[in-house]
C-alpha cells in the first residue's frame, strides 16, 4: 500500500478504479463532482451523491455500506472534455476536528493521509482524479472548506434547490407596474439538484411526508451495513461477518396483514397485496448496496402501517458494529434515513425494529424506532400485529 501525503499524486494504471472514503466517528455526505476546463460542473448531472448515485452514463457510480462510501470509476469511458473528478465530504454535524479520522484509499493500493486534528471546517475536498498528458492520476488534496454540502456544491457550479419560501412583498403603497419585457423564446428550465435529506435521531424522531392526492409512487427502502469481514476463529484465521436481512410487517385498513422477508420465501408483491416486495436476498456478500424493499405508494390510501425491520441471519448479534442505516426514498420527497449508530447499550438481541410508517390522514408519518427484540414473535407482541408464528427457513 502506497501512502500519499497532502499534495502528492500517483498514476492510475487501470481503466477501472474504485475510491473508498470512510469517515470514522461522524456522519458525512460524500460526493464526487465531474469538472471541466473551467473547474466547474456543466450541469447538475455532474454531481454523484446520495440523491444521484450514478452520473456520466454509469462512468461514475456510488455505493454506500455503513460508514464507507465507494465510488466506482470507468476511466476509459469518461467523456474527453472532463478534466477531473473531485471527491468531497461534508459532515451533517460538527467539524472534522471532532471525528476519529478519515480513511481514503483506492483499489490500486493507494492510501491518502488525511489529517483531521484541529480542523474547524465541516467539509473537506479530499482528493481528485485528473488527466495529465492522457494519463489519469490520483492526488491527495485534503483541503478544508467552510460550509456544508450545499456550499461546496455551489462552489463547483451546482444549482441547488432552495427550501426557503419566497418572502411576500412588504406592505405599503402599490408600486407602478413595470413595463412588460420583450417576449423570449421558451427554453427548458434547468432542474436544480435537491440536497434535502432528513435524518431521524433520538431527539428528532418523526417526519411526515405528504402529497395532495395521497399517492406516492414507487417507494424504495434500502438497508445497508458494514459487510466487512473480521478475523475470528482459531488463531484469528477465520473470517466472520454479519449478514442482515430486511423485512416488513404490513397492515391494511381492512385488516389484511402480511410479512415480507426472505425467511420463509415470503418476498411479497408490488402489483398486488401486500403491495410490498423484497428485491432479492443476497447470500454471497457480492452486493455492496445492501438490500432493497419497494412499497407501492399509489396504494398508500389502503395502508394502515408498515414496520421496517432487520434481523441478523448470520453472525454474532452486535448491532453497534454493523453501522446499519435505513434509507427511505419517496419520489418528490426528501430522503429519510435512520442510522443505527445511536444504539442504546450493547444489545445482543437478533432483531431490530427500525422505522414505522403510518397512514395519518393520507400522509406518511415516518418514526424512528431502533428497538431490539429476541425474535419476530416478541417484536409482533410489542407492536400488536397479531401474527401466528412457526419456525421458518430460506
Amino acid at each position: 500500500m502506497t501512502t500519499l501525503a497532502m499534495g502528492a499524486n500517483a498514476p492510475l494504471s487501470g481503466q477501472k478504479t474504485t475510491l473508498t472514503v470512510e469517515v470514522l466517528g461522524g456522519s458525512a455526505d460524500v460526493t464526487a463532482l465531474q469538472l471541466y476546463a473551467d473547474g466547474k460542473v456543466r450541469g447538475d448531472g455532474d454531481m454523484c451523491f446520495f440523491n444521484q448515485t450514478s452520473i456520466g452514463g454509469g462512468t461514475v457510480s456510488l455505493s454506500v455500506s455503513g460508514s464507507r462510501s465507494s465510488f466506482e470509476l470507468d476511466l476509459g469511458r469518461i467523456a474527453q472534455n472532463v478534466e477531473k473528478i473531485v471527491f468531497t465530504a461534508a459532515l451533517e454535524q460538527g467539524t472534522f476536528g471532532s471525528v476519529s479520522g478519515v480513511k481514503v484509499s483506492s483499489s490500486e493500493r493507494h492510501e491518502l493521509a488525511v489529517e483531521t486534528a484541529g480542523r474547524s471546517e465541516a467539509a473537506l475536498i479530499l482528493a481528485e482524479i485528473y488527466r495529465r498528458n492522457g494519463q489519469w492520476k490520483l492526488r491527495n488534496v485534503s483541503q478544508g472548506f467552510n460550509g456544508g454540502l450545499q456550499a461546496i456544491a455551489e462552489y463547483f457550479g451546482v444549482e441547488v434547490t432552495s427550501a426557503a419560501p419566497t418572502p411576500p412583498p412588504a406592505p405599503g403603497a402599490a408600486q407602478p407596474k413595470p413595463a412588460a419585457p420583450p417576449p423570449v423564446p421558451p427554453q427548458p428550465a434547468p432542474k436544480p439538484v435537491s440536497l434535502s435529506k432528513v435524518s431521524l435521531t433520538k431527539n428528532e424522531r418523526t417526519v411526515s411526508l405528504k402529497k395532495k392526492d395521497g399517492r406516492f409512487g414507487r417507494i424504495q427502502v434500502n438497508l445497508n451495513w458494514n459487510q466487512k469481514k473480521k478475523s475470528g476463529g482459531l488463531f484469528g484465521l477465520g473470517k466472520t461477518g454479519i449478514d442482515l436481512d430486511l423485512g416488513a410487517f404490513v397492515e391494511f385498513k381492512d385488516g389484511y396483514r402480511n410479512v415480507v422477508q426472505a425467511l420463509g420465501n415470503s418476498f411479497g408483491s408490488f402489483g398486488q397485496e401486500p403491495y410490498v416486495q423484497l428485491k432479492g436476498d443476497d447470500r454471497t456478500g457480492a452486493v455492496t448496496d445492501g438490500e432493497w424493499l419497494e412499497i407501492n405508494g399509489d396504494k398508500w390510501p389502503e395502508f394502515k402501517r408498515v414496520l421496517i425491520y432487520a434481523f441478523i441471519y448470520e453472525g454474532v448479534a452486535n448491532w453497534a458494529e454493523t453501522d446499519g442505516v435505513i434509507r427511505l426514498m419517496v419520489p418528490g420527497q426528501p430522503e429519510v434515513e435512520v442510522r443505527m449508530n445511536e444504539v442504546a447499550g450493547d444489545s445482543r438481541d437478533g432483531m431490530c425494529a427500525i422505522a414505522l410508517l403510518e397512514n395519518m390522514g393520507g400522509e406518511i408519518k415516518v418514526s424512528r424506532e431502533v428497538r431490539f427484540f429476541r425474535g419476530h414473535k416478541f417484536m409482533d407482541e410489542a407492536y400488536g400485529f397479531g401474527f401466528r408464528w412457526t419456525a421458518g427457513s430460506k
